[in-house]
């Protein structure tokens, strides 16, 4: 029997030092030697938040775990035995297999899905797959059942989801625009989105043909499907989120400004120390408000907090500038949050003086 896999320092020269991270048990991982068979290696959960994202980087480099047995075993505890097909990698380019487990994986669902406890969340990615007669049924990954339950068998359906999910998650974590001002095919730059949908295809054949073969209610470039892949990528983020801060006491960082549209819009920052004793300071997202009234703000606030079972009672601190409908004595958002929690303490936000003192400084300054 022989085994096709990839060395897992393909993409680390020899001669540049391992890279090394502390973790919270002194131990450290070297991120050149992770393990790549996915029935053996650790999730990204349950490495340090501080290491996620740079595992996270490594694993998409080493790229699907695919290798190619001349005989996969017989999975005899059926009534009516099967085996692996090498096949599959084509139908379900995010399949991923393991040899010492038998079973297979979901790369997506690897990368970025963490257990909640709820049934099918650890199927494709800590327990594995190994229910051959049922291998296209893939409702059951937990990634991508959230994007819709329409034609999920189809080849070029998955090639073209997972296509535009790796182009959102580059948008996304470099912080560009997706849409561009004419997206019409004759336009010369139709703005990054499409135009890295395009490099894609350069690339890979599979998915050219799949965008080829793909009929206009399948193609998944529009606005909404982009939008809705956002959605989830930011639902999971939250919920990740939610589970560090867990009971903790945690404190709130508001402000609020107009947008390109005109239209008001609130940023909530959620900062708290963790089970391991780091400080942790995430942004938690942006709410549109109808106005900048100190009530419409709380409402708001309590309705995201609410959302993911954060209590407002656990709310320890408040910081926000120095407007009045924000740190108002009397019905500043400050004074109305500290009535319903009276450890909500207000600090005006460090920020925000840093930028009156500069101003008031640059105001005395003559000039030539």
């Amino acid at each position: 029997m022989t085994l096709s896999t990839r060395s897992n320092n393909d993409d680390f020269p020899s001669e540049i030092p391992p890279k090394r991270f502390k973790n919270t048990e002194t131990e450290e991982v070297d991120l050149d030697s992770l393990e790549c068979d996915p029935g053996l290696r650790r999730q990204i959960w349950e490495y340090h938040p501080n290491q996620r994202d740079e595992i996270r980087r490594v694993y998409l480099n080493l790229k699907v775990y695919q290798p190619i047995l001349q005989e996969y075993p017989l999975n005899k505890n059926i009534k009516h035995p099967r085996r692996f097909q090498s096949t599959w990698y084509e139908q379900f380019p995010w399949l991923e297999y393991s040899p010492t487990k038998d079973k297979a994986y979901c790369f997506p669902c690897f990368i970025f899905n963490k257990p909640s406890g709820c049934l099918n969340q650890t199927t494709f990615t800590a327990d594995g797959f190994d229910k051959w007669k049922k291998v296209r049924n893939a409702k059951a990954c937990a990634f991508l059942g959230h994007m819709g339950k329409d034609n999920v068998s189809s080849p070029i359906v998955m090639l073209k989801r997972h296509a535009d999910i790796h182009v959102v998650l580059l948008l996304a974590l470099q912080g560009i625009p997706f849409r561009g001002h004419d997206e019409k095919s004759s336009s010369s730059n139709r703005g990054n989105f499409l135009e890295f949908l395009d490099v894609l295809t350069m690339y890979n054949d599979e998915l050219s043909k799949a965008i080829a073969k793909a009929p206009k209610n399948a193609k998944y470039t529009s606005h909404g499907i982009q939008k809705q892949i956002l959605h989830v990528l930011s639902v999971r983020v939250k919920n990740i989120i939610r589970e560090e801060i867990g009971v903790a006491k945690y404190c709130i960082i508001v402000d609020e400004a107009r947008d390109a549209s005109k239209r008001e819009q609130m940023s909530i920052v959620l900062r708290f120390v963790d089970s391991n004793g780091f400080i942790q300071e995430h942004f938690f997202g942006l709410v549109y408000v109808s106005d900048t009234a100190a009530l419409t703000l709380k409402d708001a606030i309590y309705s995201a907090l609410a959302h993911y079972n954060l209590d407002v009672q656990n709310i320890r601190g408040q910081g926000y500038d120095g407007a009045s409908n924000m740190r108002g004595e009397f019905n500043g958002l400050q004074a109305l949050i500290i009535k319903d929690c009276k450890s909500a303490y207000y600090v005006h936000c460090f920020a925000h003086r840093l930028q009156l003192t500069l101003v008031a400084a640059a105001k005395k300054c003559d000039t030539y």
